[in-house]
């Protein structure tokens, strides 16, 4: 059964930036960046990057979840909130104008929800924002106890326990404490929270038909915050029996997903998923605290109720529980501007909007540096041969690739890296080929120009971790220890952010056996150009032995093992190809020269 649902909207597109619009008129200590609609970034309007000197902490995601993220923005918690469209991630244009336009010489924290798309968007910016000079740290909360210890990287997912994270990095912040201090504590928060989530109903999105999945007298254990199908359905049972069930799932011994025992002293937030009374949030809470007491033995020294991590309409809550110690109370407690904490805001009302900061002057490059020098140098010359041969490899690979990736994943890795390719020689005859470390940075805007997905942004991540690496050995000549040393770089940051390590079945698995190599010879004093046509070798072996494996990421986690058993990842023969091209062409290259 569908219907079309009743909003309070205009143009569906428009929903974010109206709200936005809504909220700086509301909280006269809140701002916005003046660049809808690509950049919705909300951000404490007593806040200058270049003069602020204290640990900014943003965060941030789909909107949505109001108030979370922009109604925590305020002096004791958040510095700023980016704010992508309906339940998608925000972009990552829109994260770095945030970072550059709070972030001071103490650096700033990325708090962020185990979801695939924020992670990535939120490291990719996190490395862009370091090539530029800034010191960033990332902490990712995934608060979920209502699935069982999952297979792969996809985790637990972040629910609405980040908002005590928030809570405690932002008071944490507000000491004074420097970016280490302040990760540090934010990332013990996100450890000791618990999450489940129950629904009464789905969300409708603005513009869409509702429609009632669960169907009459029903409830949904377990959901995500996105409307997503929960881990069970079940026949609609007394409040009491409902928050007993969540509470065991949270405290479960089995999956022992946060260290609480009895005795412990612990905080409860109960949490409104956007379409449930209070009256019925304050029953939630008034059962879940003697079940705490009486049934779990712990020593509840906090309850926060109220619809703070939302999803549009639903009908439903979720209950967090954390872990607590003096340390964390006091951050609990400090003050803080945040208006959905809630706490009211005071002071005269700034400008409503601040323009869309640029990039600091030492990360701009002349226009000297961003076009093809007139004279190209020996390695400038070498540059471009490996970078073509890689490039046209990944074109004539394109059928090969998709034929693979139509039986172990969406038939698209071909597709997806020819786009990349064939941009990459469209537009190296504009690279600075002459300076290594800019190359490359080039080379990762022409991918994020086409190339869409996870491939997309996982190699844009790996070119600009790389960049940053050959960046700080600027003032030396590149050798082909720099160059390892960047390839080291670029393959922990895609590690980091996308979640995979060796023996995941991804392109990882390609270029890690080839980095040993390339070490390994290079340290026995190889010849750099064999040590690096041996590595390419490593890469191609590597890529071939993800057929014995179990794959741990990316839509290959749904297919059967004895179809994977027969053809190798798409992703890894890729990285091998380009790889494997660019050390041959080098060789040929040095050979006639």
């Amino acid at each position: 059964m569908a219907f079309q649902s009743k909003k309070l909207i205009n143009d569906p597109n428009d929903v974010v930036t109206e709200f936005i619009e809504g909220l700086i008129e509301t909280y006269p200590g809140l701002q916005y960046l003046d660049g809808f609609p690509e950049v919705k970034v909300v951000l404490r309007a007593d806040v200058s990057g270049e003069k602020y000197d204290k640990v900014a902490v943003i965060s941030g995601g789909g909107s949505g979840h109001e108030p979370a993220h922009a109604g925590f923005v305020g002096e004791g918690m958040l510095t700023a909130a980016i704010c992508g469209d309906v339940f998608t991630s925000p972009n990552v244009d829109s994260i770095v104008a945030g970072i550059r336009a709070v972030t001071g010489p103490m650096g700033c924290l990325l708090i962020v929800k185990n979801y695939t798309g924020d992670r990535l968007n939120f490291g990719l910016a996190a490395e862009q924002a370091k090539s530029e000079g800034y010191k960033v740290e990332m902490v990712i909360v995934g608060d979920d106890c209502a699935l069982p210890p999952p297979r792969g990287i996809a985790g637990r997912r972040g629910l609405a326990g980040t908002i005590l994270v928030h809570k405690v990095a932002g008071a944490a912040a507000a000491c004074g404490l420097p970016l280490a201090d302040v990760a540090a504590e934010a990332k013990r928060a996100s450890e000791m929270v618990g999450t489940m989530g129950v629904a009464l109903s789905v969300c409708t999105l603005p513009g869409q038909v509702t429609s009632d999945r669960l169907g009459p007298g029903k409830m949904e254990l377990g959901l995500g915050i996105h409307g997503e199908p929960g881990a069970a359905v079940a026949d609609l049972q007394p409040v009491d029996v409902v928050v007993s069930h969540v509470l065991k799932e949270i405290l479960s011994s089995e999956t022992n997903y946060v260290p609480i025992t009895r005795g412990s002293r612990v905080v409860l937030l109960i949490n409104g998923l956007g379409a449930t009374p209070l009256m019925e949030l304050m029953i939630i809470a008034g059962k879940a605290v003697p079940g705490l007491q009486l049934e779990h033995g712990l020593a509840v020294d906090r309850v926060y109720t109220g619809s703070l991590m939302t999803s549009l309409d639903m009908a439903g809550f979720s209950i967090s529980v954390m872990k607590a110690d003096q340390a964390i109370l006091d951050r609990l407690d400090a003050p803080t501007k945040a208006p959905n904490w809630p706490v009211g805001a005071d002071g005269n009302r700034p400008p409503a909007k601040i323009p869309v900061p640029l990039p600091p002057p030492h990360s701009i490059q002349s226009d000297k540096t961003l076009s093809r020098p007139e004279k190209l140098i020996s390695l400038g010359h070498i540059l471009e041969a490996a970078i073509e041969a890689a490039a046209t490899e990944l074109v004539n690979l394109r059928d090969n690739l998709n034929e693979w990736d139509s039986k172990v994943g969406d038939g698209d890795c071909g597709s997806t890296m020819f786009r990349g390719a064939v941009a990459i020689l469209e537009d190296m005859k504009n690279y600075p080929l002459n300076d290594p470390a800019e190359t490359v940075n080039e080379i990762g805007s022409s991918i994020r120009r086409v190339m869409g997905g996870t491939s997309g942004i996982l190699y844009d991540i790996f070119c600009k971790a790389a960049y940053a690496k050959l960046k700080a050995d600027s003032e030396l000549v590149i050798t082909a220890l720099h160059w390892a040393d960047a390839l080291e770089a670029a393959i922990a940051a895609v590690s980091k952010y996308g979640g995979a390590r060796a023996g995941y079945r991804t392109l990882l698995d390609a270029l890690i056996p080839a980095l040993s190599a390339l070490k390994e010879r290079l340290s026995a004093g190889d010849n750099p150009v064999d040590a690096f046509v041996i590595s390419a070798e490593a890469a191609v072996a590597g890529a071939e032995s993800t057929k014995h494996m179990q794959a741990q990421a990316g839509r290959s986690t749904y297919i059967p093992g004895d179809v994977l058993a027969s053809i190798p990842d798409p992703g890894a023969m890729a990285a091998a190809a380009w790889y494997r091209a660019a050390a041959l062409a080098i060789k040929e290259k040095c050979s006639t020269a």
